[in-house]
């Protein structure tokens, strides 16, 4: 993970293939792979999570606001991460290094829609990350396959329902990284490399209309050598020459994707004393309990003056062991 945040950090500037892509002549998929934005803010929100798992909370508190950065619109302002858990667990963190954590909440609770997030609560030590469904899936339209889209599926369990020892939490998502996926900042995003496909279209129309002026003029000076017939023929090269620029144009969106993120995202924090416990997650699907299939079980330990993590997802095996 750590590997991949550098990778990340390595702006496109200073890699060499991602230059050469931003060309009109080399394909997307050449260039270093970094991810679409929700791809990233992902990556800093899994790091978030493991650095709290080490007690490393200014650290976390760093990757949760990065997971933001790079939802963001951050040369013309026009929008703001709108990620609900990278605030929340910002705002929690602020707390464990003894901040205040009202800022972060008042952001995360309004990007919530309709869902009343929990108070922050310190002496909590076990924080559960609850994952549903599988995210979204990258795919190319167009004329070229200029146009990155995303297909997004639907989770298999709409709330879940935790129970630990005699205690029942009811989890819903906060986050829909579909969502995330195809907006930056609510706004819904079109595809992207159109510059590309209007490129490679503009120089095939412009050596089409050479190619046919200068044939109309060599042949209407009938090889006389006229100034007409040498006019026709640049004009014919011209166009062959432009017809050359465009094949050699690579419009083609790159479908590289990060293809086993979730459809949503929540947490649940608790207090539980030291020892051993047993956590099962009741996946829903709407009002109704979900089917055996869907009931992940989780054996963990809570060690003294530590937190504890535990991811559970309804793609997940289960019984684990965390």
């Amino acid at each position: 993970m750590d590997d991949a945040l550098l990778t990340i950090q390595n702006v496109y500037g200073k890699d060499e293939e991602a230059r050469k892509s931003r060309g009109y002549f080399n394909r997307e998929s050449r260039k270093t792979f970094l991810g679409e934005p929700y791809e990233r803010s992902m990556a800093y929100l899994y790091r978030g999570i493991l650095y709290w798992r080490d007690g490393q909370y200014d650290n976390a508190r760093a990757c949760f606001r990065s997971a933001e950065f790079e939802d963001s619109d951050t040369v013309e302002k026009k929008y703001a991460g709108d990620w609900v858990l990278a605030d929340y667990l910002e705002g929690l963190a602020n707390i464990e290094l003894g901040g205040d954590g009202s800022e972060a909440m008042k952001r995360a609770q309004a990007n919530a829609k309709g869902i009343s997030l929990p108070p922050f609560n310190k002496e909590a030590n076990i924080l559960f990350f609850i994952e549903f469904g599988k995210g979204p899936v990258k795919y190319a339209t167009g004329q070229y396959g200029e146009q990155l889209r995303f297909r997004t599926t639907g989770s298999s369990g709409a709330a879940a329902e935790l129970k630990v020892n005699a205690l029942t939490f009811p989890v819903a998502p906060t986050d829909n990284v579909g969502y995330q996926a195809t907006t930056r900042g609510g706004r819904v995003m079109d595809h992207v490399l159109g510059n590309k496909a209007q490129f490679k279209s503009a120089t095939s129309t412009a050596g089409d209309v050479a190619l046919i002026t200068g044939g109309v003029l060599a042949a209407g000076s009938q090889g006389s050598h006229s100034a007409a017939d040498e006019v026709g023929l640049g004009l014919i090269l011209a166009g062959l020459a432009s017809k050359i620029v465009s094949s050699a144009t690579t419009p083609e969106a790159d479908t590289r994707m990060w293809d086993n993120l979730p459809n949503s995202l929540s947490i649940a924090m608790l207090k539980l004393p030291p020892g051993r416990h047993t956590a099962t997650v009741q996946f829903k699907s709407g009002s109704s309990p979900g089917t055996a299939e869907l009931t992940k079980t989780v054996h963990f330990t809570v060690e003294p003056g530590r937190d504890k993590v535990v991811l559970v997802s309804d793609q997940s095996s289960s019984p684990q062991e965390q």
